[in-house]
């Protein structure tokens, strides 16, 4: 018996050893050797893992952003987030009658997405003519105001509140700043340096609030002589005064602004010296030759809302598709539900057709992710 309790201690007293290190230099435990330790994942890398795991369908829904009706969650918008797996909703005022309704909503729409990724909710608060829920918010000045004052630091004070308030209601994405360049109330100047200075500054205050924002209209609205909503608008400046003027303000954004901090928003304008027969929002020469390619624009590209006249040149079952093939990663159609359901339908079938390659789809979904992931993590701190 002795000879067996002394061959047990000597086992145990070896595991012992072992255990602690005896006989051994001792091990340099850091961050990054540690017990237990796991690589923290680069939002790259966590885009990327999302993505493998996503169905075409899922994929497909990411790229659409929709309106939806009623101030309440109904069988409708539910309907709509879970069949379509749609990445994003804009509200309107149709939507937004008190502040707690309002809160409530925002509230629902995420706890009804599809998955795990944050929903864009979004809303057009430019201030002066284009502003929503009045009775709720106070809206902020009109560009056009706050560019007279002369001072870009007021664009980052009101787009700070202005994104602090709509932070407050549940909205992550507001369409605005208007980075056109222009003479009218909804533009900050005529003056394109000054058009830049103010835009950027009025990024800074989103970006502070926690709020993604957008740079309207690409390549600049602001020589359009109609209402894109109503009718065909065509531009005829040559490509020198485009270079000159209308594209300064968003040259100077894509020069040092961050990919995730902002959209690009594209118009339905025909900017002949670009492209003399298709509106910008459905242009490669527009949204890939020009924007991707020369202007090196990395993030996400939505179009103006496709139901608008100027951009009614195809059925809505072909329309999306034009879109993403032209370049856009986000499509946003915002009223009618049978528009947004051919417009998915549509861009699903090209997928599965191949049409739309599986690459293609995955760099617009890969883009969306990544300014999700920046969303969770401004939401985090």
């Amino acid at each position: 018996m002795k000879r067996y309790y002394f061959l047990f201690l000597f086992v145990m007293l070896s595991a012992l050893c072992l255990l602690g290190g005896c006989g051994a230099s001792p091990q340099k435990t850091t961050a990054e050797s540690g017990p237990g330790f796991v690589k923290a994942m680069t939002p790259e890398e966590r885009a990327d893992a999302i993505l493998a795991r996503m169905t075409p369908a899922e994929k497909i829904g990411q790229l659409l952003m929709i309106g939806v009706h009623g101030t309440e969650l109904n069988a409708d918008s539910r309907f709509m987030l879970s069949e379509y797996a749609v990445g994003g909703v804009i509200l309107f005022d149709r939507n937004l009658e008190t502040a707690a309704g309002v809160r409530a909503f925002t509230k629902e729409l995420q706890e009804a997405r599809h998955g795990d990724l944050p929903l864009f909710i979004a809303i057009d608060e430019e201030g002066g003519l284009v502003t929503r829920m009045k009775d709720i918010l106070p809206p902020p000045p009109a560009q056009s105001e706050i560019g007279a004052g002369g001072d870009a630091a007021l664009a980052r004070k009101w787009a700070r509140e202005t994104g602090k308030k709509l932070h407050d209601f549940g909205f992550n994405l507001n369409f605005a700043p208007v980075a056109d360049v222009g003479d009218g109330e909804r533009f900050y100047s005529g003056d394109p340096e000054k058009v830049a200075a103010f835009v950027r500054e009025a990024v800074a205050g989103y970006k502070e609030a926690g709020l993604l924002c957008t740079l309207k209209h690409f390549p600049g609205l602001g020589k359009g002589e109609a209402d894109t909503h109503l009718e065909t608008v065509v531009v005829n400046a040559d490509r020198d005064t485009l270079e000159a003027e209308d594209l300064v303000p968003f040259r100077a954004m894509f020069g040092e602004g961050k990919p995730e901090s902002f959209f690009v928003m594209v118009s339905h304008i025909i900017y002949t010296a670009l492209d003399e027969k298709r509106p910008a929002s459905l242009s490669p020469a527009v949204m890939t030759s020009l924007l991707r390619d020369e202007l090196g624009w990395q993030g996400v590209v939505v179009t103006d809302d496709l139901e608008m006249a100027a951009a009614d040149v195809y059925p809505f079952e072909e329309l999306g598709v034009r879109a993403v093939e032209a370049g856009a990663d986000l499509v946003l159609v915002c009223h009618e539900y049978a528009h947004e359901q051919a417009v998915y339908n549509g861009l699903l079938k090209a997928l599965q057709s191949g049409r739309l390659s599986e690459s293609r789809v995955n760099e617009s979904v890969r883009r969306i992710l990544l300014a999700k992931l920046a969303l969770q993590k401004t939401a985090a701190k």
